[in-house]
């Protein structure tokens, strides 16, 4: 299989869990997505933090948990899906910050930037691209 044709394989699957089509494929995680979102160490309490529809449970961990984000940075999540980290980071950054979501898949650009619309975060982005080409111009972003 190809580099393209891999890309394209996983561009679909991850298309289909964002349309709701298909839950995540690691049901070893838990039985529904906040299972599997608690599993890889998100707590209850961000959960609540951030759209329910951005909570997917295609994550492999909480690295806003890890990150020291301060008010003001401008953070970059690589692979952001419907973008559960871009919205916790973007509280932490508030309203002086910015977090941008990359991911190569059209669906989860367009959903994380319609929850943004819908739940009033003005402070984040969502822009279609490869990590290998990112869509974000060099020395603009902290974290």
């Amino acid at each position: 299989m190809s580099k393209q044709d891999l890309k394209d394989v996983i561009k679909d699957r991850y298309g289909k869990i964002a349309r709701g089509e298909v839950t995540f494929c690691c049901p070893s995680c838990g039985p529904t997505v906040t299972d599997q979102s608690l599993a890889v160490g998100y707590t209850p309490e961000d959960l609540q933090l951030v759209p329910e529809l951005a909570i997917l449970g295609v994550g492999c961990g909480n690295p806003t948990a890890l990150a020291d984000l301060k008010a003001g940075e401008t953070v970059l999540d690589l692979g952001s899906g419907a973008g559960i980290d871009v919205f916790l980071a973007a509280q932490k950054v508030g309203e002086q910050g910015l977090v941008i979501g990359v991911d190569m898949t059209e669906d989860m650009v367009a959903k994380g930037s319609l929850l943004a619309q819908q739940h009033g975060f003005r402070n984040v982005e969502f822009r279609l691209g490869y990590i290998e080409q990112l869509p974000v111009d060099s020395g603009t972003v902290d974290v």
